[in-house]
């Protein structure tokens, strides 16, 4: 026992100090943690003998993160999107899977493992993807909403892939039809319970729990593992298990907190996960799979983002949009490592089969990530060559007519707290407001105020031919980001735009930095608001 706490000691100093590396290198930690594996695993340093005890951690780590998927599953981002949200999603499940099927049979692979290599290029990680929109401040954007969204539709499936591919590994026997009969309704006599429990027994007990916010977590945490057990137990899976426990739950007022909490703990024991697999893999077989897995790799990195932006630039939207949004799935998941694993333990693919997925995963991974980092700077030097993937006019993306563009004298950028409070103070001294802003939600409480609104990010120089500039006195950016003020400030000279401008500005060197480029006026809101509020304590001093 002693042994085994020094050798987990020894594996996390080594991940912390590679993670760091990674850090450096903006690298997701899967990627890093895959490399650490490899590196504690009997390929090099060969400390990792404690497999059962990994092994555990890793299993508890998977039920956790299907645990997440389950309790964040917000349908309402797939509504709030419409058809393009189910339309992108569906549409690159299916061009992925049967490509990816015909590519894998085209380069020597068998019938089984083919299907499952194809299923694994098909799913994007939820996980890295959110995390880097969320670092560049574009999860609230429209390609970022999108992209949420068709992300949700492939978390989906991928549950679903793995109940088939569960019931199929237990209807394996002399009737397989009885077999595959008794798993469908077992499936449908646990859903029945649940359905109840979460309707007169779950919204209690949580409630209950609440008053105690370590006995909430603990609940959870018990209630995932134990539903985990369960599935396993009825012919499903753990990880089917752990996701309907977390839907179970995604319906109380609690799974922000739940959530919130957990992330952590999901992140920790995935790391045991990842260390498993690097150190699982045969490095004896990446000479013989390198070109298949350069081959996959590159129809995952340039296949995935051109199927996006067709259905999305049919849909309406514009090439950048699309772009931006299709970048997101140019590379596998966490979940496809996951269906491969689940896969050798029902022995239907090799551990070869694996190594092929882990190496697609490690190349995809970590080249995306840069392309998703560069994304802007990628689509100026490549936006020409992208035009067959948008229609002449991107309807979805252009101001509904109703909205009147040739009333509109004020433009306003960015309808946050600020923006939206000076769009009221305008519209009451009688000015017609055309609010631009790249959060849906927004767009649409505006459109609901019957205001008129319209998609748009104040980075996209190309966004202004779609403006009514001719008629407009004013366009105001409330963005205080110095490199998104110059961006607007010269696409409206691109345009032709001759009225005036006011941009907004944190502090006084951006301000005159941007007086200098021809800014017409710079809002400083922490600067005015404070001058005001002296005045107002100035005016009400006692006599």
């Amino acid at each position: 026992m002693e042994n085994q706490f020094y050798e987990f000691a020894i594996i996390l100093i080594i991940a912390a100090a590679m993670g760091a590396i990674g850090q450096l290198l903006r690298q997701p930690l899967i990627v890093i943690f895959i490399a650490v594996g490899i590196c504690v695993g009997p390929a090099w340093l060969d400390i990792a003998t404690a497999g059962d005890e990994i092994d555990l951690l890793a299993r508890m780590g998977i039920a956790i993160l299907l645990f997440l998927v389950g309790l964040r599953l917000d349908m309402h981002v797939v509504r709030s999107m419409g058809r393009v949200a189910l339309a992108t999603g569906l549409g690159q499940v299916l061009f992925t899977s049967v490509v990816g099927f015909l590519l894998c049979l085209a380069l020597g692979i068998s019938m089984v493992a083919a299907l499952y290599t194809a299923m694994a290029l098909t799913f994007s990680s939820t996980i890295i993807i959110v995390k880097l929109l969320s670092d560049k401040r574009e999860i609230d954007s429209l390609h970022g909403r999108i992209a949420v969204g068709f992300l949700i539709v492939q978390d989906i499936m991928v549950v679903l892939a793995m109940i088939g591919m569960s019931a199929l590994g237990g209807a394996q026997q002399e009737h397989p039809w009885w077999g595959a009969a008794a798993i469908v309704a077992k499936g449908s006599l646990f859903l029945l319970s649940l359905g109840l429990l979460m309707r007169y027994v779950l919204p209690r007990i949580v409630h209950w729990m609440a008053h105690a916010q370590e006995l909430l977590i603990l609940f959870a945490v018990a209630w995932a593992l134990a539903l985990a057990a369960l599935g396993d137990w009825l012919g499903f899976s753990k990880e089917v298990g752990a996701f309907l426990a977390g839907v179970s739950l995604a319906s109380t007022p609690f799974r922000d907190s739940i959530g919130s909490r957990l992330t952590s703990l999901r992140d920790f024991l995935l790391l045991f996960f990842f260390i498993e697999l690097g150190s699982s893999l045969d490095l004896s077989l990446v000479g013989s799979q390198l070109l298949p897995a350069i081959v996959l790799s590159l129809f995952v990195l340039i296949g995935n983002p051109l199927i996006v932006m067709a259905i999305m630039g049919y849909m309406g939207y514009r090439r950048r949009t699309g772009f931006l949004a299709g970048l997101t799935v140019a590379q596998i998941s966490e979940f496809s490592l996951i269906l491969a694993a689940l896969g050798v333990s029902l022995d239907h693919i090799g551990a070869e089969t694996l190594g092929l997925v882990t190496q697609v995963g490690l190349i995809t991974i970590g080249l995306s990530t840069y392309l998703i980092l560069y994304s802007h700077p990628i689509y100026e030097r490549i936006a020409g060559l992208l035009k067959p993937f948008e229609r002449r006019t991107p309807f979805r993306e252009l101001q509904d007519d109703a909205a009147g563009p040739q009333q509109i004298d004020t433009i306003i950028f960015g309808l946050g707290r600020f923006g939206n409070n000076l769009a009221r103070q305008l519209r009451q001294q009688g000015r017609e407001l055309l609010g631009v802003d790249f959060d849906p939600q927004i767009i649409a409480t505006w459109h609901a105020r019957g205001h008129a609104a319209q998609y748009g990010d104040a980075d996209d120089p190309d966004l202004a031919a779609s403006l009514p500039l001719t008629h407009a006195e004013w366009v105001v950016c409330t963005v205080p980001r110095y490199a998104t003020n110059i961006t607007l400030l010269q696409a409206l000279r691109h345009f032709g735009y001759r009225g005036r401008v006011a941009l907004t500005a944190h502090h006084a060197r951006d301000a005159e930095q941007l007086r200098q480029e021809g800014a017409d006026l710079v809002l400083l809101p922490f600067v005015d608001a404070a001058k005001e509020a002296a005045d107002t304590l100035l005016v009400k001093e006692p006599q």
